[in-house]
């Protein structure tokens, strides 16, 4: 490279150097990095380690980005990163040298809902904990950080001056619903009702036990709550609270579709005018049904993140599928994430049933809660699975999903005896509690035979799940999205016939369930498996079904599951009785789901047509436009 282009990349970029603390491991090195640092070579300090430091430190000023330490290290601990240097000036908060960076702020409005989207470590909740006034942002200057008179005249002239200066006067209470629900039981102890009644401050109890269908688990302890149960406990603790601020970090985690919907209706009702309401979520129908504005966070998952502009919903969740940021001319992924399903699933196309075939069958299920006993029954209709075919499971929390998937996996008997065809099975389950003492190469090498794990699956499946950057980690130490890849991986991994996989979507952002969708559909294809897949993300299952199991009943007490049928029928089943219709984004064809009563929700549903519509109709176009358009 010639002088002059180094000098034009130094005036329009800048660098920072990340090195990661888990990973960096001077003592059982020789410290590569600073060995074969040119910059070292030379006499200046660029890659500094004291035999005190755990970690090795880089000068970011001296740094000429040749990128022969992130290439040298043996831990792969070390990242150079280029980035637009009018970023620079755009710092809103680093943690210290040589550790991650947050450029900008969400901008939140009162009386409107502000949905952030964005991979997970790019700093959604470093942005959270700031508007909560739980981190005090520091401009990049961790060393001499500013005070709030400093704070507040860097914002001047922007929303967010306003907002942080009701923060610095303490006339903003926030309240922030957790991220991990499972982590509460750890926290407090009690039942649900004695801590929800604790936390009431607006006299709300009775109204938010129904709203969240909690009536009948009042007397319920909290250590003993499933995932769902407590997902919808944490979302009433933070309702039922006085504050100006609500925030809700992944609110519809495990919960099913009609569940997501009550929950973002219940969440919209606190945009009012002297509240700001800001959620965090992966499921992008469910962001798109609640939002009145988004943000999209991009960037290097625990390098830096960058916060975009307020858009409008379908605008920023579009841009965020693209890649591509039209505002700023800034292109931040290289593939657009598109949601195109098969051209034939219509019904209309006859099926050649070459597969294997199940009967009826009955499964009756008995368990006692404070002295009750209960008792769950779930009749399964006869179908058939064939290969290179997906099959996902459609219904709501309780109504036998996960039943019929142990079922399948002979971890659960049929009342009458019936043998089901004996088949390899490969299970993944919902919950994963991962007890391996070792590295994710370690249990890798363990689980999966040698012959499974060829090139062909370390490139279909390894390396676009982004298991080589896991191999060194201790599988104990992963966090839940890492586990989740790990344990898809896993089931992905091993020989078998049929394919059992219970929420891949659970602790996975946005684009890595695209990223899983993708991965999955493209592997049962090619190597002529079947797959059972229960899912509550719509985009997700959409995507991955080829025909659908629909359950209906009762929750917990009496469900049936019907015989797998095509995409259509079977959506548009599970929707009516649902009450939702669904539309289909004409640029990238996501599902979008209409709001209640709209026009475009009563002629579908006028029509039986729950699911999908006419992909040359521009849904989001004003009625100036459509008139113009005529």
């Amino acid at each position: 490279m010639s002088t002059r282009k180094v000098a034009k990349e130094e005036q329009t970029t800048i660098r920072i150097a990340i090195v990661d603390d888990q990973r960096c491991k001077p003592k059982q090195c020789v410290q590569e990095c600073k060995k074969f640092c040119p910059v070292v070579k030379m006499g200046k300090l660029c890659i500094e380690v004291k035999p005190t430091d755990a970690m090795a430190k880089i000068s970011e000023q001296l740094c000429t980005g040749c990128n022969i330490c992130t290439k040298k290290c043996p831990f792969e601990a070390i990242k150079i990163i280029n980035l637009p240097k009018n970023l620079d000036a755009l710092t809103t908060h680093r943690y210290g040298p040589n550790s991650f960076k947050l450029h900008r702020l969400p901008t939140p409005r009162i009386g409107e809902v502000l949905g952030l989207v964005g991979g997970n470590g790019i700093g959604k909740t470093t942005a959270l904990k700031i508007l909560a006034n739980k981190l005090k942002p520091n401009l990049g200057r961790f060393a001499n950080p500013p005070d709030w008179k400093e704070l507040i005249a860097y914002f001047r002239g922007s929303e967010l001056q306003g907002y942080l200066t009701k923060l610095l006067k303490d006339e903003i209470k926030a309240i922030l619903k957790p991220q991990y629900v499972d982590a509460i039981p750890k926290q407090i102890s009690g039942s649900i009702k004695e801590l929800l009644t604790m936390k009431d401050d607006r006299g709300l109890y009775d109204t938010i036990i129904k709203a969240c269908d909690l009536v009948h688990l009042q007397d319920k302890l909290v250590n003993i709550a499933s995932g769902g149960e407590l997902q919808r406990f944490a979302i009433a603790v933070a309702y039922v609270q006085k504050a100006n601020v609500y925030m809700f970090d992944e609110p519809t985690s495990y919960l099913d579709v009609k569940q997501r919907l009550s929950a973002a209706e219940l969440i919209r009702t606190l945009s009012t005018d002297s509240h700001y309401v800001i959620v965090v979520e992966h499921d992008l129908s469910i962001l798109d049904y609640l939002s009145d504005s988004v943000c999209c966070l991009y960037g290097k998952p625990t390098a830096y993140g960058v916060v975009t502009l307020p858009y409008s919903v379908r605008e920023g969740i579009n841009a965020f599928l693209e890649g591509f940021l039209p505002n700023e001319n800034m292109r931040f992924r290289d593939f657009a994430l598109t949601f195109r399903v098969a051209e034939n699933f219509s019904d209309d196309v006859k099926r050649k049933n070459t597969g294997t075939e199940y009967v009826d069958m009955s499964l009756t299920l008995s368990s006692e809660y404070n002295g009750i006993k209960s008792v769950f029954k779930l009749d399964i209709e006869k179908g058939d699975f064939n290969t290179s075919e997906i099959i996902v499971l459609l219904g709501q929390n309780g109504t036998g999903k996960t039943t019929f998937i142990r079922l399948l996996a002979g971890l659960e008997k049929a009342d009458e005896g019936i043998e089901l065809p004996t088949l390899a099975v490969s299970y993944k389950p919902q919950k994963i509690a991962p007890q391996f003492a070792g590295t994710v190469r370690q249990l890798l090498n363990k689980r999966i035979p040698a012959a499974s794990c060829n090139a062909v699956f370390q490139s279909d499946v390894m390396k676009p799940m982004l298991i080589d950057e896991l191999m060194d980690m201790p599988v104990t130490a992963c966090s839940g999205g890492q586990i989740q890849r790990l344990a898809i991986v896993l089931a992905l991994g091993i020989p078998a016939d049929v394919y059992l996989i219970d929420e891949p979507s659970a602790y996975l952002d946005a684009e890595q369930r695209v990223v899983a969708a993708k991965v999955i559909k493209r592997y049962i294809l090619h190597s002529h498996k079947t797959a059972f897949i229960v899912e509550h993300d719509f985009i997700m299952s959409t995507y991955l079904a080829d025909r659908v199991i629909v359950y209906d009943g009762k929750p917990g007490e009496h469900a049936k599951a019907h015989s797998p049928e095509g995409l259509v029928s079977g959506m548009n089943r599970f929707l009516k009785e649902l009450n939702i219709s669904f539309r289909r984004d004409p640029t990238n064809f996501r599902p979008r789901i209409n709001k209640q009563g709209s026009q475009k929700d009563q002629e579908q549903k006028k029509a039986g047509n729950y699911f999908f519509v006419d992909l040359s109709a521009d849904d989001d176009k004003k009625p100036d436009d459509k008139k113009k358009k005529k």
